[in-house]
Order: structure tokens, then sequence, then C-alpha cells
């Protein structure tokens, strides 16, 4: 089995001028993905998040420093012209895993259990390894049109 390459990248985070660690994971890879300044996702993502409605499952709203829902992931990723390739379906189990060899070769927006990574032609771009050595499993991801 073998494991992804890995590059670090902080999406242009530093360079934006944010500092210290925090859970921004779809922010940093959308804008590794789509080559967009971080600034310019970060504020984005935080439009999208103040136009959603708060239910009993879904108490805040989406922010791009904390964490975004997926239905604001899906909305700025459809407006970009990206498509969704879903690897995972109820109950069919891991199908595809974060791995080059199981991946198109593409720029590409993985989501994964609890985050979100780049992958650009087969490699992992991100500020860290988060492959679990090629066994992660890969729920879908977005494609670059």
């Amino acid at each position: 089995m073998s494991s992804v390459l890995f590059k670090y990248d902080d999406g242009g985070r530093a360079a934006a001028g944010f500092r210290g660690k925090t859970g921004d994971c779809v922010t940093r890879a959308i804008a590794i993905a789509t080559r967009l300044p971080y600034r310019d996702v970060y504020d984005t993502l935080n439009l999208f998040g103040e136009q959603e409605r708060l239910s009993k499952r879904r108490r805040r709203k989406s922010n791009a420093r904390t964490g975004v829902h997926k239905v604001t992931t899906r909305r700025f990723m459809e407006k970009l012209g990206w498509t969704w390739t879903p690897c995972m379906g109820i109950g069919t189990g891991c199908r595809v895993h974060l791995r080059a060899d199981e991946l198109p070769s593409s720029r590409l927006v993985l989501a994964l259990s609890r985050h979100s990574a780049a992958m650009i032609d087969g490699v992992l771009h991100d500020t860290h390894d988060c492959s679990r050595a090629g066994t992660r499993c890969v729920y879908g991801y977005w494609r670059a049109p």
C-alpha cells in the first residue's frame, strides 16, 4: 500500500496576515486547489455563511475560520463551476482512499472525515499529512471544470 506524496501548503493564510492554528481546512483547501487568494475565499465563505438558516441540527452558521457546513461548501464550489464526485454511499463502505493511484490526476478539493484537503496531480497539499499512510477514506471530491 503506497502513501501519497505530501507538500506543506497553508493556502496563503500566513501571507494574508492570519496567525496561529485554527479549523480553516475548507478555506485552505479551496484556496489551494482553485488558486484563489486565501482572503477572497475566506470572505466569500463567511458571506455565504451569513445567509444560512439555523435549525435543530445546524446550531451555528458556517465560519471560514472555525468550520464550514457542506451546504455552504457546495454553494461556493458550484458557483465556481466545479463538479462533485461522490466516492461513498450509505452502506457501501470505503471504496476510495487518499492515495494518488485511487484519485484522478487533477486539481481536487477532497472531502474527508471531519477534514478537507487539496490534492494537485497526486500530491496532497495541506498543513499536515492527513492521509493516514494511504488508508484515509475519501467521501468525495470537487474537480475543476
